[in-house]
């Protein structure tokens, strides 16, 4: 297991010891991740049993080529709280998201990457404000990632606060906490990219209050990254497009 990712074993979080009263359903969006997504699983395991009375893991492999849903399959078998869903052909980091919305029992929804670039021992920074915001979002305080990719962000960023007022400092972190209410009252349509922008623009919408949280983020040392491909950006933008449509229409 990477060093960075760890459990929570210090004083205030003894093993056995619950953190939070409400039960737990993390979301984990896959695609092609078989390096990453047993130590991800398990790490983020380690971290739900000690914090919460109810929990499980929704896996969602979103068409992966390489050997992501044997992994998982494997590790669902002694661990029944983890769940796998699996799109026959890759549709999308949205829909992805969305059939682990569908599939999510319980009070709040985590969600997080399989890429090992956060560690989930962090959901402890987000935890406690969940009594007084609705959704807590992280906020990369250093993004490990080359400069072409933090300046498409800050420009997408900086092209949702000027279409929609929406004024989060870092929309596509994807280490996020919501209470399931949230999600009773909204649908996303972004089959990409766009789906946490549309997610957080639709939920100001709805009054939602939110609240921003820093947390660590680590270069990523397996795997392949999907977000800078001329397909994900396309279908980001058309469904950006569609949005404004909706509700600028």
């Amino acid at each position: 297991m990477p060093p960075h990712i760890s459990a929570p074993r210090d004083k205030k979080t003894a093993p056995g010891r619950r953190t939070s009263a409400a039960t737990i359903s993390a979301i984990l969006p896959a695609y092609n991740e078989v390096e990453n997504i047993i130590p991800a699983v398990e790490a983020l395991a380690m971290v739900l049993s000690d914090i919460a009375p109810a929990w499980e893991i929704v896996v969602v492999d979103d068409g992966s080529r390489d050997d992501t849903i044997k992994l998982v399959k494997e590790l669902s078998r002694d661990k029944t709280q983890v769940k796998l869903a699996s799109h026959p052909e890759n549709r999308g980091y949205g829909a992805a998201l969305k059939t682990g919305i569908n599939l999510a029992r319980h009070q709040l929804l985590f969600m997080m990457d399989a890429d090992l670039q956060f560690d989930p021992g962090e959901l402890l920074t987000l935890l406690p404000w969940t009594n007084r915001f609705d959704i807590v979002i992280g906020y990369r305080k250093r993004r490990q990632e080359h400069l072409g990719r933090r300046f498409n962000a800050w420009c997408w960023g900086v092209l949702i606060r000027g279409l929609f007022g929406l004024r989060v400092r870092d929309v596509n972190c994807a280490f996020k906490l919501f209470n399931r209410r949230v999600f009773e009252q909204i649908s996303i349509r972004s089959q990409g990219a766009m789906a946490y922008s549309e997610i957080l623009i639709l939920a100001q919408k709805h009054g939602f209050t939110v609240k921003q949280v820093p947390v660590t983020h680590y270069p990523r040392k397996r795997g392949r990254q999907s977000g800078a491909r001329l397909k994900t950006i396309y279908r980001a933008f058309l469904d950006l497009a569609k949005l404004y449509a909706n509700l600028k229409g």
